[in-house]
């Protein structure tokens, strides 16, 4: 909006830089974010939306009277942020807002019904699945009927890529949902999950603005992607309302993400790899996710395997995802967390040495 105000209606000039709106809009997220807190806080604790922990998790993480739906807190200050700061029309934006409000709604339902009727499962998993292929299938189609490039691109190899044509879609569907519910199974400490959030996010920042200035782009061997220049300012505002969130969140939390925030942020996180072309970047970025993910696979194959074979589940962690393993091992929950964030940024370094490994 101020884009157009500013610079297309008043002509002036510094609105027109994406430097400039990138910085006040991670600022306005920021301010949102903290203006907005003290009034959700208390209608999630009003409502007595309250974190439903399941039986079997450690003692540690068993915390009552704690409120959840927290990713409202940073949906609502990224949305203001983005409307006020980005060019509105860029179908990159709107794809991006698509992607947010519709995990961000499957995530909100399932917290909900967690909350509302204290019940730890919250949706079944087919039908959360098929709601995740719903919005992911319709951000692919959209991407392929622009005429957007469906090439496939890996890093460090400057000449090596793949025209995946129809395929481009699954492959959207497979990278948006998977990122989706990887930040979700890393959500499970305080502080755990929006640390790496705000490092993947970081290194995108920084892959969205060289991707879409043309120059940058040339120099570095990147994909040029016009209009991917606006995403930078999409992750400062993720960034700007995530240290907001991490504010209320860290040790001892005041507030949980729950779903509707690890959902929407997930599946963002995947589209804006896409669109700049970058999704095995995402893999290294959110490394901590990925392990996260490997960790949960890995346990469920082999108990299964194991239960066919010797008539008896085993398990190669304590507990999965990993971060219980530790916890069951006895590591503080803020140990866990300070090590899971210092992963993150080493993680962040080595992707965008990237840029220049080619």
């Amino acid at each position: 909006m101020f884009y157009w105000l500013f610079y297309k209606i008043l002509g002036i000039n510094i609105f027109k830089y994406i430097t400039f709106r990138l910085v006040y809009a991670t600022i306005t997220a920021i301010i949102a974010g903290f203006f907005i807190y003290p009034k959700l806080k208390k209608f999630l604790d009003d409502m007595q939306f309250e974190q439903t922990i399941k039986e079997f998790m450690p003692d540690t993480h068993k915390k009552k009277h704690v409120p959840t739906m927290g990713g409202v807190l940073i949906l609502s200050a990224f949305i203001l942020a983005i409307l006020l700061w980005n060019r509105l029309g860029n179908i990159f934006v709107w794809l991006s807002l698509f992607s947010v409000v519709g995990f961000g709604v499957i995530g909100f339902v399932d917290d909900y019904i967690k909350a509302k009727f204290k019940n730890p499962e919250g949706i079944s998993e087919k039908k959360k699945l098929l709601s995740q292929i719903v919005v992911s299938f319709a951000i692919a189609f959209i991407l392929y009927i622009s005429g957007f490039s469906t090439i496939l691109y890996f890093p460090i190899f400057k000449n090596l890529h793949l025209d995946l044509g129809i395929l481009f879609i699954p492959w959207v569907m497979f990278v948006v949902i998977g990122a989706s519910n990887a930040v979700n199974l890393t959500d499970g400490l305080d502080g755990l999950a929006i640390g790496p959030v705000i490092t993947t996010f970081l290194v995108f920042l920084v892959y969205s603005y060289v991707t879409g200035h043309v120059k940058f782009s040339n120099y570095l061997h990147l994909p040029y992607i016009a209009g991917a220049g606006e995403l930078s300012i999409v992750c400062g505002a993720v960034i700007g309302a995530s240290l907001v969130f991490l504010w209320f969140n860290t040790y001892p939390a005041e507030v949980f993400m729950g779903d509707v925030g690890s959902l929407a942020l997930g599946a963002l996180i995947g589209t804006v790899a896409v669109i700049v072309k970058q999704e095995f970047v995402l893999a290294v970025a959110g490394g901590v996710f990925v392990m996260e993910t490997v960790s949960v696979l890995i346990q469920r194959f082999y108990f299964k395997y194991t239960k066919k074979k010797f008539g008896q589940g085993r398990r190669v962690f304590l507990m999965a995802p990993i971060h219980h393993h530790f916890e069951k091992k006895g590591w503080e929950e803020p140990k866990i967390t300070v090590r899971f964030w210092i992963i993150s940024i080493v993680l962040a370094l080595l992707s965008l040495s990237f840029l220049k490994i080619r």
